[in-house]
Formats: structure tokens, sequence, C-alpha cells
């Protein structure tokens, strides 16, 4: 786990400024017509997200172009974890700033990181956690890393597990550029912030790492068009 410094926004609650609001609507209107005819993006939602509130966004994580497919994805604003060196060029500091990232220094402390994270959570983000750590180097899925249900719990928040099914084939980590393809999202089923609180964290990362395999089968066999068997969404 990498740690984290504090962001302009995550001190101020969750407050979002004139130009992150207007950037934030103007970029998901083009990415998001670019993503359903360029990747073919397609998602599925087994229930409606919390619309306020602390909530994290535990995916899979397939490329590049994980954070903005979830970003495009949901309704509400999410915030992503950035390396701080990414703030070194001000101007694209001040964009991803404005896009409510969160600045992880990787040469700081993990325990800072996680504390970055829950301070944002408990201003009420929700925040994207790909538990893997790292992109998947063959499309498949990784072990999950604990961290999150530490975040979890200490936040008291709820999560919600998804896997993304097609985003290395168009741009895995031997490639420079994405190429064109068919992305699947599959969100499943809310665990709340009950449920979490009654499991231990191994428990918690188990659950995790199941509920997310089992979406990750069904958005491969729809993608691929093949049947999906009796079992509902996750």
């Amino acid at each position: 786990m990498m740690a984290a410094e504090e962001s302009p926004i995550a001190a101020a609650g969750g407050r979002h400024s004139r130009f992150g609001r207007w950037l934030y609507s103007w970029l998901w209107i083009i990415c998001r017509a670019l993503g359903v005819s360029v990747f073919g993006v397609r998602t599925r939602f087994a229930e409606p997200l919390p619309e306020s509130g602390g909530l994290i966004v535990l995916s899979s994580h397939q490329s590049h172009l994980d954070p903005l497919l979830l970003g495009l994805a949901c309704n509400r604003r999410l915030s992503s974890l950035a390396r701080s060196s990414l703030y070194a060029f001000k101007p694209f500091g001040a964009v991803i700033t404005a896009l409510d990232a969160v600045p992880i220094d990787r040469n700081s402390s993990a325990v800072a990181a996680m504390k970055a994270v829950i301070r944002r959570l408990e201003a009420g983000a929700a925040v994207v956690i790909f538990p893997e750590g790292t992109r998947t180097p063959n499309g498949r899925l990784g072990q999950l890393q604990s961290g999150f249900a530490l975040m979890a719990k200490r936040a008291r928040v709820p999560i919600v597990p998804v896997a993304i099914v097609g985003a290395w084939e168009c741009w895995p980590r031997s490639r420079i550029l994405p190429r064109p393809g068919r992305i699947r999202l599959e969100f499943g089923r809310l665990i709340t912030a009950e449920e979490i609180a009654a499991m231990d964290e191994r428990q918690l990362v188990a659950e995790c790492a199941a509920r997310i395999g089992v979406l990750d089968t069904a958005a491969r066999r729809i993608r691929d068009h093949r049947p999906t068997g009796r079992h509902g969404p996750v």
C-alpha cells in the first residue's frame, strides 16, 4: 500500500470548485461517447449505488483505462488514487485535483496513505480502490491485498465490488497506446457497513474476492455471448 498526502479537496471536506464541476461534467460527456463508440463499454448494476455518503468502489484492475471506465459508469463522482509525482507538472496537477484525485506518496508510510483515504471516505466521498495493487499482467484476477478491509472498517462505509473485463485486451501493460475493443463492467450488490462490521478483515477480503470472481465470470460470459447460468448478481 502506498502512502498519501492530503489534497485541497479532501481538506475542504469534498467541496468542488466551479472549475472542477465544469471540467468533470465536460469530460464525462466526451469520454462516455468515446467509451461507447471506441471500446463498446457496457455496464450492469445489481442495484443502484448510494447517492451520497462514503463508499469504497472495489474493482479489479486491468489497465490504465480503469479509473476512467468506473467514473463513466457511475452517476456520482468518484475519487481515485494518484501518484504524487503526477502533481509535479502544475497544470496537470490542477486538473487531477479538480477531478478529486487522492495524491499518494510512494515514499511515505502506508499508514499515512490509509489515513488520507479514510478522511476522504469520512467526508462522504466515493473512493476507487484496486485491491490487487497493480494492473493484471495477463487479464486475469490477481490476489487481493487486505488494506481496503481496514479502511472500510475504520471509515464505517459500504463496499461495492466491481469486475472489469476487456480493458486488458484494449490496453495491456505491453502496449503504449490503447486499441478498440469490447469492455464490460459488472457492479455487484452492496456490502453494507453493518455486514462489514460483523466480519473480521480476513473474512471480508475472502468475501470480496469471491464476489469479484463471480462478477468477472459473469462479465466474460455476457461479453462473449455465452449463457450466464442461473446465478444472479452478487
